[in-house]
């Protein structure tokens, strides 16, 4: 196991680190979690710890430039995009995207979530840009709709990046997505990530460019974010472990997509704003620095301080939340305790009250395959923890949990 340090004063206490170091070190030795690599900084300091292996049962260690899929934690870098083409009034909140993406105009929604696909009403308005960034356009992938005609049609027609199951092209997948109705009327509800895979498209087709060369022109390469990107080139291949769902039943650990030959060690065909990306612990530092520093990076902006505020703050109406808090408090034993933050920005939760150890303001998400990325405006804070185990399992969500407990018990002052 290694240990890497820089120090300066004001950041995190000595026996905090100690601490933390042990307790993750800890959920290594259960045997439930191979490998990690944890990020905290604060004030100047920055600590990383590299603990475990890359793969189940031995192998090669992990390292700080360890590569990781980062899942649903891709979601806040997938609206930052979006951000830059507000801030050159590319697009604005409530244009209706009809312009932009012909499949999503004239909806018709469904009269009930749970009912037949073809019993439906006219959509009220067209859907916007606003309700897009939300999460709230009108389709989602949603718990407490599990084995509805709906949400079977969105997995059914492979809209949903599930493991063995690669997405078609953007323009196939938005036809697709084009031929089923809404949930719910646009602006309604808030329902999870379906509307940060179009966001990916819309930038797409604003642009003109690619998703991704979008992505690396105006926000990776000016970040340095060297390592993140929808796919591994082979010759950083080898420091991509394993990803593993490990069987709800029996704890075994299954691997559901490798290195080398896997499905992240070539481009894809659909470039997922909201789980496709792969990143460092070190790359996603500098984008959470850059929200926490207004959208400054260096000498460098990156994004108006209006944009940030924008992303980071509650965008939620009323109405929306009172849905997504009862959606967290009811379902919270399918979540392992995800979620329940309060409010959501534009791809990314945002504290609104004090639920755990961390600080109203608090803005960040986590990914299915064990991930979690956020930053603290009050305590001036970043913490990235990454693994390479599915939370097919509460294992990784256990580990996360106690990852945040101790970043915030190893503060100093």
């Amino acid at each position: 196991m290694k240990k890497m340090m820089e120090h300066k004063s004001g950041g995190f206490s000595e026996t905090g680190l100690r601490r933390m170091r042990d307790v993750l070190a800890k959920h290594v030795d259960s045997g439930k979690i191979p490998g990690l690599v944890a990020l905290v900084s604060r004030n100047g300091e920055t600590h990383v710890e590299a603990i475990g292996t890359m793969r189940h049962g031995g192998g090669a260690p992990m390292r700080r430039d360890t590569i990781f899929r980062m899942a649903s934690t891709s979601k806040m870098v997938g609206a930052a995009a979006v951000m830059v083409l507000l801030d050159e009034c590319k697009l604005h909140l409530d244009d209706p995207v009809d312009t932009w993406l012909p499949e999503l105009a004239n909806r018709q929604v469904l009269k009930r979530p749970d009912g037949p696909l073809d019993d439906t009403v006219p959509a009220r308005r067209p859907i916007t840009v606003r309700d897009l960034l939300t999460s709230t356009f009108g389709l989602g992938v949603d718990m407490t709709l599990m084995g509805s005609p709906i949400q079977n049609a969105i997995f059914e027609n492979g809209l949903f990046d599930t493991p063995g199951q690669e997405m078609p092209e953007p323009d196939e997948w938005m036809r697709r997505l084009g031929t089923l109705p809404l949930c719910y009327q646009p602006g309604e509800r808030w329902q999870y990530h379906m509307s940060n895979e179009v966001l990916g498209v819309l930038v797409a087709r604003v642009t003109g460019q690619t998703f991704e060369t979008f992505l690396l022109e105006r926000i990776f390469e000016p970040l340095g974010m060297k390592d993140t990107g929808f796919y591994v080139p082979e010759g950083k291949i080898d420091r991509l472990p394993p990803a593993y769902v490990p069987d709800p039943q029996t704890g075994e650990f299954i691997v559901w997509d490798d290195a080398a030959g896997g499905r992240y060690s070539k481009p894809p065909a659909f470039q997922a704003g909201g789980g496709g990306l792969l990143s460092t612990v070190d790359d996603y530092n500098a984008f959470l620095r850059m929200l926490l520093n207004q959208g400054i990076h260096g000498t460098e902006r990156i994004l108006s301080r209006p944009a940030v505020e924008l992303m980071t703050t509650n965008r939620l109406t009323p109405e929306q939340q009172a849905f997504r808090d009862d959606l967290a408090k009811n379902n919270v034993h399918l979540s392992h305790g995800q979620g329940q933050h309060g409010g959501w920005g534009f791809g990314m939760a945002v504290r609104t009250y004090r639920g755990d150890y961390a600080s109203i303001g608090q803005f960040g998400w986590d990914g299915g395959s064990g991930t979690s990325a956020y930053a603290d405006p009050d305590k001036q804070l970043t913490g990235i923890l990454l693994t390479q185990v599915g939370m097919s399992t509460p294992d990784s969500a256990y580990l996360i949990h106690d990852f945040w407990t101790m970043v915030y018990q190893a503060i100093a002052d």
